[in-house]
């Protein structure tokens, strides 16, 4: 006995894809720094150092002296010795009124007269020590400062991103298909 048959061809489903890829760029800008730095303030006062030297007395050991000085010292010598020599005469014309008491004051006076004064020296310096007067006043100096912080300015900038998206295509390349047949069902018609 035949038994009927069934053929089947089947054509499988073709998808085709196409896709294209995505494109992304990322850029980024570097920042935008600005500093400034003001200057800083320096404020000076100064008062010079003062040296004051004072060889007066110095000239005078040496016997340099001016003029107006001498002019004055020996003003000043004569009104000593015009002092001194009224005291002297008025001292011996005590000593003259008083004769009555005794001894011999005229030649007292004669004696005391004629002798030279002595005078004691030993050593000495010319100029004397110290004469010379030095006075000094250091220089004052007074530096002030005055500082600035420095200005600083950023701008960020952002990054700059551009992106295409990649995209995809599907078409069918090829259907599916089913093709069924009987076999063998036309040998029994016949019978």
């Amino acid at each position: 006995m035949n038994f009927p048959q069934l053929r089947m061809e089947s054509t499988f489903g073709q998808i085709g894809l196409t896709s294209q890829k995505p494109i992304q760029e990322i850029e980024q800008l570097p920042a935008e720094l600005t500093i400034t730095q003001p200057k800083a303030e320096m404020n000076i006062e100064r008062t010079p150092g003062k040296l004051t030297i004072d060889q007066t007395q110095a000239w005078e050991d040496m016997d340099l002296k001016p003029i107006l000085r001498r002019i004055e010292e020996f003003a000043q010598n004569g009104y000593q010795d015009w002092l001194s020599g009224m005291a002297r005469r008025s001292q011996e014309g005590d000593d003259l009124m008083k004769i009555e008491n005794g001894g011999n004051p005229i030649a007292e006076h004669a004696m005391m007269n004629c002798e030279s004064q002595m005078y004691d020296f030993n050593i000495g310096f010319v100029p004397s020590s110290f004469s010379v007067k030095i006075n000094y006043h250091p220089i004052d100096l007074r530096i002030d400062w005055k500082t600035h912080k420095p200005e600083i300015d950023v701008k960020i900038n952002k990054p700059r991103h551009d992106y295409t998206p990649g995209v995809v295509r599907s078409e069918m390349r090829q259907w599916p298909s089913l093709k069924i047949e009987v076999i063998g069902l036309e040998l029994d018609e016949k019978k």
